[in-house]
């Protein structure tokens, strides 16, 4: 139960980082059934920009695809980490030049090794590659990292997820829902603006997964148990 205020103060909070406006086009690249496709179609249509809808079978052909993006002009392109390795490899294959200015990953961890052939191609900010965790119960995404070229050695190994989104609390707790300590694993939680309802009709699960935010003070205030480490 995602509200239209849980996705329209998404773009308000995120449009310093990102600038979009009516000259963008994106791609409507996932399902309707994954939350990153809430992202590209409101992300287009609220700035008046362009959405290109991307045939199935297009989707599943990198080759076609990033034809697609060229013949297009798609500046916005919104990916998966494992969708844009072979969109990497289709570039390498091909001659023609994109217009991408930002490319933001999601929907899964993104090992950075895999992005050294791009910018081996590819100027360091044109585009600017953007990894942003997130999660369905708070409205796509909860976390942006500007990633440099840089990061694929002072971060090797690991998946920078970056800083929170400025209206959105972010907390990592122990087992005794207590923050953890630097350095030691625990559980994120997020709240804020981002937090949906519950989930439908789902009374139980609603209440081991939305819970009071002890950390807020104000009264009233949720936090959501991701069970992400």
């Amino acid at each position: 139960m995602v509200e239209h205020g849980n996705v329209s103060r998404l773009f308000a909070a995120t449009q310093d980082w990102f600038q979009f406006d009516s000259r963008d086009v994106w791609t409507l690249f996932h399902s309707l059934s994954f939350d990153f496709s809430v992202w590209e179609v409101w992300g287009a249509l609220l700035y008046g920009g362009r959405l290109v809808v991307v045939p199935y079978e297009i989707a599943r052909a990198p080759d076609a695809f990033y034809h697609l993006l060229c013949d297009r002009s798609v500046t916005i392109l919104n990916q998966t980490p494992s969708a844009f390795r072979q969109l990497i490899a289709a570039q390498s294959r091909s001659t023609q030049q994109h217009s991408l200015r930002q490319v933001i990953f999601g929907g899964e961890a993104l090992e950075l090794h895999m992005l050294k052939p791009w910018y081996e191609r590819n100027a360091a900010h044109q585009p600017q590659l953007v990894n942003m965790y997130g999660i369905t119960e708070t409205t796509v995404h909860v976390t942006y990292r500007a990633l440099q070229p840089e990061d694929l050695v002072q971060h090797a190994g690991t998946s920078p997820i970056g800083v929170r989104i400025p209206d959105l609390r972010t907390y990592v707790l122990d087992a005794e829902q207590q923050p953890a300590p630097i350095g030691c694993v625990g559980e994120i939680y997020v709240g804020g603006a981002g937090v949906a309802r519950g989930y439908l009709n789902r009374p139980e699960l609603t209440q081991q997964r939305f819970l009071p935010d002890p950390f807020c003070g104000e009264p009233g205030t949720r936090m959501y148990r991701s069970g992400d480490l």
